[in-house]
């Protein structure tokens, strides 16, 4: 009888198995928790990636475009140009902008600001008034299907707007209008020869 007890105490195979058993288990259960921490962390660095990508598309892709001439006049008669307008609307899928006009009596914070250049001299934040045609809703927003035409005035007098020396005939010259957000839309023209009261800058 104690012989066979023996035999019993030293016969460890199910205690073996099960020990197997359980080593088995924390190795599925480990790597189990490893390879949901890496997809996890890939899919948060996909998610990172395309918001950047999205970001970066919405900041180089053009929300304003030209909508037909520009037109510079020059109202006094007096072979200077003291007058700009031109057409926008929004480009394919552009967000709406708030056109609040930048007028010379309001210290209103606008929105989109509008630059001057030429060889003699850079003017930022002009004023401006922007006027609804056509389909609108009669706010300032510039929303799709809508266009608003910008008018720079009072481009030889007045204080914000005043150039020195005064746009002439043959000269070239930079129209930047940055809105909040998208790309800038530049406008470069050329005055031609001879300055008329209105002239398609084209």
């Amino acid at each position: 009888m104690a012989k066979l007890m023996n035999n019993v105490n030293r016969d460890q195979r199910g205690i073996t198995g099960l020990e197997t058993a359980i080593i088995l288990i924390a190795f599925v259960v480990v790597a189990s928790v490893f390879a949901y921490t890496i997809i996890s962390a890939g899919l948060f660095a996909t998610q990172k990636s395309q918001e950047a990508v999205f970001e970066g598309l919405e900041e180089v892709q053009s929300t304003l475009e030209l909508d037909g001439y520009l037109i510079a006049q020059d109202t006094d008669d007096n072979e200077a140009v003291d007058q700009i307008r031109f057409s926008v609307k929004l480009a394919l899928m552009g967000k709406p902008i708030d056109f609040s006009p930048k007028a010379v009596s309001s210290s209103t914070d606008n929105a989109v600001v509008l630059c001057y250049m030429d060889k003699n001299q850079w003017k930022e934040d002009l004023c401006f008034t922007a006027t609804a045609v056509g389909k609108n809703d009669g706010d300032s927003l510039l929303e799709l299907d809508e266009k608003f035409v910008i008018t720079i005035p009072r481009l030889e007098s007045g204080t914000q707007n005043v150039l020195s020396p005064t746009l002439l005939k043959s000269t070239t010259f930079s129209i930047e209008l940055r809105p909040p957000n998208g790309a800038t839309l530049l406008l470069e023209r050329t005055t031609p020869g001879e300055i008329d009261k209105v002239m398609n800058m084209l």
